[in-house]
């Protein structure tokens, strides 16, 4: 007779505990404790393992050439460090209608048209669903199977019949194991899950992509253990207001965690957008109103051109409002009291707006420069050139610090068509090769001076 036990686990953490308390001690959120039941015998019976793996010298390993699976997005590519590695597990996770299953479902035809096998598991839809999905995104292959099954075991028996190269569960959060008696969705199943679908990744060879849902908070539903099971994250980031989407990793054991991918939305899918900042940069119009600047960003191997707007207002209240979007909050405190220290602008008594135009998150300090001009051009009424790019660091003392990869960002200004570029003074000497004006200025007061438009 098994023995039958109860304990309650917090769904945001993984904490466990004999009964029910209304605020967790590990993450601190309330509410957030259910009840699980698991089944255990009686007796165990320790067994030991047999293990047919060699130990062999790692200059002995040979890499198979086609050990990365592309898959026919560049973008996606680029993100996961080339490809779909064998035998990995990759997770990728968002908001709800973000297009996770749109971006899996078309990857999943490029891959399918190269003459590999995928197996997609469509745990929270039927196979017709997934059809007319397909029909709308023009992905028809004979080597896409469509498998409708919630229940993992079922899932790993197909495998050996199928022998698919790539596995594809949509979504981790609705499947389940029953070794455990849970329902599917909590911490228990969501750990059990991942780990038997790791050991399969391993042992077959096979490439697994799990989709997986995100809080209210943005995290990923379920323990936190779960991002360090697989071995590459993946964060599908955008508005749903708006049509450009990002892939962004925050981790992944073979390739960059700072690159990004840009997708565009449109009624027949996702498409790719090789050139992110000519993207960023479309609506915006040459006749910039004060506190509108240029910034050259960097995300891993790429630089991007986006554009930052400040607005700065009188108020009434004792505490003036800081509100920062696409940036961070702590570094837009910063740099205001820089401005009010080094330049002498009184900010106390004024409301102070950044934001990012084009939705993305800039959270490199190349981006202070910038910052602080449109805010400091918005205070004083004055334009900055709309043919001019800002690229620089600022420290508290009020000096404009190097950043990295300088000579790309200016490329990707110059690209675009931009006149001049104002970057930190270098003790090295630029190339002589960029038809760009470079102007280099060794502290912020120098910045203003040098960005304001002569019109």
């Amino acid at each position: 007779m098994a023995k039958v036990k109860t304990k309650w686990v917090c769904q945001n953490c993984g904490y466990e505990t004999a009964k029910y308390i209304g605020k967790c001690p590990d993450c601190g959120n309330w509410g957030t404790l259910t009840e699980e039941v698991e089944t255990k015998p009686e007796t165990s019976l320790q067994t030991t393992a047999v293990d047919e793996t060699p130990v062999c010298l790692i200059n002995e390993i040979e890499i198979s050439e086609n050990i990365k699976v592309p898959t026919g997005y560049e973008e996606f590519d680029r993100v996961l460090g080339g490809g779909l590695v064998q035998g990995s597990l990759v997770l990728l996770a968002g908001d709800p209608g973000i297009g996770k299953s749109t971006l899996i479902l078309q990857t999943a035809g490029n891959i399918c048209a190269q003459g590999k096998k995928l197996l997609y598991v469509c745990a929270e839809e039927s196979a017709s669903q997934v059809k007319l999905r397909a029909q709308r995104l023009n992905v028809n292959s004979n080597n896409l199977y469509v498998y409708s099954q919630t229940n993992l075991e079922n899932v790993t028996n197909q495998l050996d019949s199928i022998m698919p190269e790539i596995l594809v569960i949509d979504s981790i959060q609705s499947v389940y194991t029953s070794c455990i008696t849970s329902s599917s969705g909590s911490v228990s199943q969501i750990r059990e899950c991942t780990n038997i679908l790791m050991n399969t990744a391993k042992n077959k060879n096979i490439t697994i992509v799990v989709i997986g849902h995100v809080t209210k908070d943005g995290n990923i539903a379920g323990p936190k253990v779960l991002e360090h099971m697989v071995d590459t994250v993946i964060y599908f980031e955008g508005d749903k207001y708006k049509s450009q989407r990002l892939l962004r990793s925050i981790k992944n054991r073979f390739g960059s965690t700072n690159e990004i991918g840009v997708f565009n939305m449109v009624e027949s899918g996702l498409e790719e957008v090789t050139n992110p900042s000519e993207l960023f940069m479309r609506e915006r119009n040459e006749n910039a109103a004060p506190g509108s600047v240029i910034i050259a960003a960097s995300e891993g191997t790429r630089a991007l051109l986006v554009e930052v707007q400040a607005l700065t207002g009188t108020t009434s209240y004792p505490a003036p409002r800081r509100v920062a979007t696409g940036i961070e909050y702590n570094r837009l405190l910063q740099i205001i009291a820089v401005l009010e220290k080094r330049i002498g602008l009184n900010l106390s008594k004024h409301d102070v707006y950044v934001n990012i135009i084009g939705g993305i998150e800039i959270d490199e300090p190349a981006a202070d420069l910038g910052i602080a001009l449109a805010i400091a051009t918005c205070l004083r009424d004055v334009v900055v050139d709309s043919d001019c790019v800002i690229i620089g660091e600022i420290s508290l003392s009020g000096e404009i610090r190097n950043v990295s990869n300088l000579e790309k960002r200016i490329y990707e200004a110059q690209k675009l068509g931009f006149k001049k570029a104002i970057v930190p003074k270098l003790s090295k000497k630029l190339p002589d090769n960029f038809e760009i004006e470079i102007i280099q200025v060794p502290r912020l007061m120098d910045a203003i001076t040098a960005c304001v438009s002569k019109k």
